[in-house]
């Protein structure tokens, strides 16, 4: 399956030794299965980090990972709900799985997340919001070893805000 990432750089060799803490699925290697959502991720972090161009990097992560542990996310329910805001909070609960895929708690589905995760809405309210945003998707790659032995780069190519 063809898979991008969006970064200010060229990232042939991904290293979950760089990963950020506090995202949606843990910390490790985020890829989706839409150019345009990897396009859109590249240019907010070189807006963030001010500069002029970012990159998108093309994988083929194979369809036989068998052998890992695996959480897939089909809807964004209770249970993705409660998942995205314990990580985002700081918890490893991540650890158990070596891929994770489901949604993406984008700037307008956090808006959502965020209320619940303050208290501001119960889980009803949340998911009645949820259904009337855009889905997207993610994969966050949390292994290594699945990383150095499933994920192939392809190619790479720089793109700016003007594309």
């Amino acid at each position: 399956m063809k898979v991008y990432h969006g970064s200010i750089s060229e990232i042939a060799r991904p290293d979950l030794a760089y990963a950020k803490r506090n995202l949606d699925f843990g910390v490790g290697f985020y890829v989706t299965t839409i150019q345009s959502q990897a396009k859109n991720w590249a240019l907010r972090k070189a807006l963030r980090n001010q500069m002029p161009n970012a990159f998108i990097s093309m994988y083929d992560l194979k369809d036989d990972l068998d052998d890992y542990r695996k959480k897939v996310f089909k809807d964004e329910d209770k249970e993705w709900v409660e998942f995205v805001c314990a990580c985002r909070r700081g918890s490893d609960i991540y650890k158990k799985y070596d891929m994770i895929s489901g949604g993406v708690a984008n700037d307008k589905v956090y808006l959502a997340v965020d209320m619940y995760y303050r208290g501001i809405w119960d889980i009803d309210r949340t998911l009645a919001e949820l259904k009337y945003y855009e889905h997207n998707n993610q994969i966050c790659l949390l292994n290594q070893n699945l990383i150095d032995n499933c994920l192939t780069f392809i190619e790479s190519y720089e793109i700016n805000s003007n594309d």
